[in-house]
């Protein structure tokens, strides 16, 4: 017996939760744009910290409006004494369990982390966006026995980011490249961890709780961790023949291919057109041209045997490996990233909330089930 007439699509595929101001996709044209700007705009012309304003405030920021913007940012970039305390704690454990763990941390040190006035959730943005990516770098230098570089308050987001992971200035290839990666991963509509941000969010939960939800979700091989099954691949292949073989071989036992295919987009995951480019210009200049060559041969042989494309995770994965950086920590990047969207998402929430609570398709007995006594059972 059903408890309603029209069951959602399995994982509720098609389903509108709710309207939003913030992304649009169209997935049949590969459309994807932040507030109304294409993001193959955006991925040319903005900086990340124009982006995550646009983002949060719906319109372009001027010159005056950004400055402020990062200086806000700049000022909440250090973390409190007893998170770094944390994270020396446990050199061991997965990075993004240590992020999700240290996130919702940084609420015991926040006077106004109960209060939900829009000033004081405002204020919180800033905290989270900043402290987020300080809590990835300092981790990922606390755990190989190194100390904590502090920030530079002329360097912007990604060079500070860099900066701090490595102690070393980045070259500014590496920069924009990261810049751009931040861009494309910001914001995807009510992709399964935004979602979960907004559906703790919309319980009246403080953006901490939100944003710890968001990371807890995108954890997952099916999310955020996707990146990390793309590379571990493609380490272990040694030529692009072996890489075409091993799509046969996966098409064969029908294995999923990590990287390639989406819910939404029924063509080109206009993320992937960047990332292609990032991923071929940092393999070039990296020496790593061999992981490029794997990489194309696959997404060539995944094409001809099955009209699939590559998403948001599968050039991501080689473009931060030409990079440098640790493959367990590009989730926590993704995170970083996608951490502007849970903000401008759960801030929506709060500004016109309801209580998110869906209903099921129930397929058991619905009622009326006689008891039977525990002796005669």
């Amino acid at each position: 017996m059903s408890t309603q007439s029209t069951a959602a699509g399995a994982g509720l595929e098609g389903v509108v939760a709710a309207d939003s101001e913030i992304c649009f996709i169209d997935g049949v044209k590969g459309i994807l744009s932040y507030r109304g700007y294409n993001i193959h705009v955006l991925a040319e012309c903005a900086s990340f910290e124009e982006v995550v304003f646009l983002l949060w405030h719906g319109y372009l920021p001027t010159r005056k409006d950004l400055a402020a913007f990062q200086a806000s940012l700049i000022e909440q970039r250090s973390l409190p004494r007893g998170i770094r305390e944390y994270l020396a704690s446990v050199p061991l454990a997965p990075p993004m369990d240590v992020m999700r763990t240290a996130v919702s941390m940084l609420a015991q040190y926040d006077p106004e982390s109960a209060s939900m006035s829009p000033e004081a959730n405002q204020r919180k943005a800033f905290r989270l966006m900043a402290k987020t990516a300080a809590i990835v770098a300092d981790f990922e230098r606390l755990r190989g026995g190194g100390s904590v570089v502090d920030s530079r308050p002329e360097l912007g987001f990604a060079a500070n980011f860099l900066y701090t992971l490595t102690g070393k200035m980045p070259l500014p290839e590496a920069v924009r490249a990261l810049d751009v990666a931040l861009i494309l991963h910001a914001d995807h509509e009510f992709n399964a961890s935004t979602f979960a941000a907004r559906v703790c969010a919309a319980t009246l939960s403080d953006l901490y709780a939100a944003a710890t939800a968001g990371l807890a979700t995108l954890k997952g091989p099916l999310h955020g961790g996707a990146n990390e099954q793309v590379i571990r691949l493609l380490l272990k292949l040694k030529s692009p023949e072996e890489g075409e073989g091993w799509v046969k071989d996966a098409f064969a036992r029908k294995d999923k291919m990590p990287g390639f295919g989406h819910r939404v987009y029924r063509t080109e995951d206009p993320r992937a057109t960047h990332l292609r480019a990032l991923a071929e210009k940092l393999t070039r200049a990296s020496g790593h041209e061999d992981l490029f060559a794997i990489s194309t041969r696959i997404e060539s042989t995944v094409k001809a045997l099955k009209p699939i494309y590559p998403n948001v995770d599968f050039y991501s994965a080689t473009a931060y490996y030409a990079m440098g950086i640790p493959v367990d920590i590009y989730t926590p990047i993704f995170g970083i990233s996608r951490m502007s969207g849970y903000v401008a998402h759960v801030l929506e929430q709060y500004a016109n909330n309801r209580l998110i609570r869906p209903r099921a398709e129930y397929k058991g007995n619905a009622d009326g089930r006689a008891w039977v006594p525990l002796e005669a059972r």
